[in-house]
């Protein structure tokens, strides 16, 4: 019997309302309590951006317009892949679901930079509010390493 390791892939969203971005805090590991935007495992049988807007209905309660790809992440040491997308929030509805304690729209001036939970979490961030400030819309790729504690 052959038995292969393949990644894993984790697709998620980032969901701008009015110039706001919803994020979620953690509550569960890893990370507990530190942010993220809405992501999570792709499930079998769901294209990449049907589980990105199925993860913000289950961690933001969180109705979304996915649109254009926006970075993909390769997190070796974790065996995953991540892959973002821009999202529209359609209505200013969400709250906090079980894997998640906190959720809220922020500002961009007001992302919380040093309580990010995952560098592909800050890459795709930073990287979308250059796209936007340029007025461009384009898809990016790189690779984390591990984070310091």
């Amino acid at each position: 019997m052959v038995h292969y390791r393949n990644p894993l892939i984790v697709a998620g969203c980032v969901p701008e309302y009015e110039g706001q971005i919803l994020i979620c805090r953690r509550a569960i590991e890893p990370r507990l309590g530190f942010w993220t935007v809405p992501a999570g495992f792709m499930e079998n049988g769901e294209t990449m951006q049907q589980a990105a807007a199925r993860e913000s209905r289950e961690e933001a309660l969180a109705d979304v317009q996915i649109e254009s790809l926006l970075s993909v992440v390769h997190v070796l040491h974790a065996n995953q892949v991540h892959v973002f997308f821009r999202a529209r929030l359609l209505e200013p509805s969400f709250g906090p679901a079980p894997e998640s304690s906190e959720v809220r729209l922020v500002p961009f001036a007001d992302i919380p930079w040093d309580e990010l939970a995952f560098l592909s979490t800050e890459y795709t961030l930073r990287r979308y509010l250059e796209d936007r400030a340029a007025g461009r819309d384009t898809h990016h790729f790189t690779e984390v390493q591990r984070r310091r504690s």
